[in-house]
């Protein structure tokens, strides 16, 4: 992604607009390389997003709900001992640089006013934030680098900060426009090799910015020099559109400017800021990756199972086809019965009339030369029964396989739906319920009872203010359903495919039209059905919905019902989320 020096310019314009002069009302670190600060800014209450994350390092404002650890971290306690109550006094970066400087005045221990800064670092792998004491010593970071790891500049608590080491490449921005103008038509190459020539001769640009000059510039040093030159004169202008690129209607990208490049297959869709255009882009991809990481455990054991159960039900249902045959071993049998008197001990085959067969053509029975002509026929019989014995158990493990590899599916895709840790432990202690995993030490109480782990269900608002409920995972599908919902509202689910159970609440009324089309739009998002074009939903009252006796968790059954055809949107998705606060 093109998170750029020129981008990171563009951001912090926005911020210090935004930011300049509020003050930090709390802080929270929701993941190990991110931090949120609750802000005062003006009459707004804001929330700014600063990530360390090696992939996607950033500053901006969010709206994006993220769940905190029941503990705080150490660094998230020495960012409330020293930035709560903090007034923002200055936003600041070097130019053409990936950093950000944000200057705060608080109060010490004693009461007077002293200077404190949060310096982020959005440099790859290598991205810190990092917290100053007023004369530049560092208080500590995210992550911390000593004379081992980094012996040219060592990031540790009590030594005063150095910003990175230079590139060595040039600041566009700070070259007077001919002196700029006149370095490329002296040094650039023609055609091929431009792209990389950009990058390696100046700081702040990405591969994305680097190929569109080279794209609007046609090959020339003469175009690529004008299209720079125009390109640094933005920047000092300030002159900035928030702009993702989409492709076959997925974001495939996001810069500060038009991009042409791709031509009319990548459409170009302006957004309102910065800010709204990062939270939308990253929402769902940061979701995955934070389940993935934290729910590896799991996920690889739900996995393996689920794979073992599956070839389970492979082989046994080769197994029950091969048991269909059993009527031709009794049929055998019967033969050799009707044919004793003519069959002799030691004989390997017996050829005769199949009595079965409507045009009475002859058969070739298999004989054991070792046993009697009864003792033949009595194996066959033997092994018909015992065909016939196979069918019946086979059909009973065939429908218990069925089911848990249903389960197990389901369990897969309420992962992919979880919002964050009290989701994967509420997975995890399901699991652990049902022995897929190994029982843990539970957690007790102050008080000496077990801890349990309750994530709240999703809800949303529809247009005209119903509240819809949708569960995160199997064990808050079963709450929701059978035990919170009122019997008299309805109950939503995308037919024949695992998802959420989604609850309309309605108190009994009749539900208007446009609320029971996104309540059912939501079932088809929440669900395997995501992204297709229309998803069939059932609906019908919560009071019809049966939950069988030992079923697996999240299974319901329901037999009178209605459907409707809906097409899931993610933008409607968000537009009707509530409680969306960190």
């Amino acid at each position: 992604m093109p998170f750029d020096a020129i981008f990171m310019t563009a951001l912090a314009g926005e911020l210090r607009d935004k930011l300049v002069g509020g003050k930090v009302d709390k802080l929270y670190q929701p993941a190990r390389d991110e931090a949120v600060l609750h802000m005062r800014a003006g009459r707004d209450n804001v929330r700014l997003l600063l990530s360390a994350s090696p992939a996607h390092p950033r500053a901006q404002l969010t709206k994006v709900p993220r769940e905190n650890p029941e503990t705080p971290p150490m660094f998230c306690m020495l960012l409330r001992k020293h930035f709560t109550g903090a007034r923002l006094l200055e936003l600041t970066q070097p130019s053409m640089e990936r950093l950000l400087d944000f200057r705060f005045e608080t109060l010490d221990e004693l009461g007077d006013r002293v200077e404190r800064r949060l310096v982020l670092e959005c440099i790859g792998r290598k991205s810190n934030l990092i917290m100053l004491d007023g004369a530049g010593r560092i208080t500590d970071c995210m992550r911390r680098a000593d004379g081992d790891l980094s012996a040219k500049r060592p990031v540790m608590p009590g030594l005063f900060y150095a910003p990175p080491e230079p590139t060595g490449r040039l600041d566009p921005a700070a070259m007077p426009q001919d002196e700029l103008r006149t370095f490329v038509l002296a040094n650039a190459p023609e055609g091929d090799g431009q792209e990389k020539w950009l990058l390696d001769s100046f700081n702040g640009l990405s591969p994305l910015i680097a190929r569109e000059l080279v794209f609007q510039g046609e090959g020339s040093g003469e175009g690529l020099a004008d299209r720079l030159a125009r390109l640094m004169s933005r920047v000092r202008a300030g002159d900035f559109t928030p702009t993702v690129l989409v492709r076959d209607g997925k974001p495939l990208d996001f810069t500060f400017m038009p991009v042409l490049q791709y031509g009319p297959g990548v459409e170009l869709k302006r957004c309102p800021t910065f800010s709204a255009m990062l939270d939308d882009f990253y929402e769902q991809k940061e979701a995955q990756e934070r389940v993935k990481q934290r729910g590896q455990d799991f996920i690889r054991s739900v996995t393996q199972a689920r794979n073992r159960t599956a070839k389970k039900i492979a082989n046994q249902e080769g197994d029950l086809a091969r048991s269909a045959d059993r009527e031709k071993l009794r049929r055998f049998g019967d033969i050799i019965t009707t044919n004793f008197y003519q069959m002799g001990r030691g004989e390997a085959m017996l050829r005769a009339q199949d009595y079965y067969d409507p045009e009475g053509r002859e058969v070739e029975i298999p004989l054991d030369p070792l046993l009697t002509p009864q003792q033949n026929a009595a194996k066959y019989y033997k092994d018909y029964k015992k065909a016939q014995k196979a069918e019946e158990m086979l059909t009973i493990q065939l429908e218990k396989n069925r089911a848990e590899l249903d389960y197990l599916d389901s369990v897969l895709e309420m992962i992919r739906l979880s919002e964050g840790d009290r989701d994967l432990q509420e997975i995890r202690q399901e699991l652990m319920d049902n022995g897929y995993l190994k029982q843990h030490r539970k957690k007790m109480t102050a008080k000496g009872k077990v801890k349990v782990v309750h994530a709240k269900p999703m809800e949303f608002k529809s247009s005209t203010g119903l509240t819809i409920l949708v569960g995160k995972n199997n064990s808050q599908n079963d709450r929701l359903t059978l035990r919170d919902a009122d019997k008299r509202d309805l109950w939503l689910h995308a037919q024949k495919l695992h998802g959420s159970h989604v609850i309309l609440k309605t108190g009994g009324a009749e539900p208007d039209e446009r609320s029971l089309t996104e309540a059912a739009m939501l079932a088809a998002w929440f669900s395997q059905g995501r992204e297709s074009g229309q998803v069939p939903v059932d609906y019908t009252p919560v009071k019809v919905v049966k939950k069988p006796a030992g079923a697996k968790p999240g299974y319901v059954i329901y037999n009178t019902y209605r459907t409707v055809y809906v097409t899931p949107r993610e933008e409607l998705v968000k537009g009707l989320r509530t409680g969306r606060g960190t």
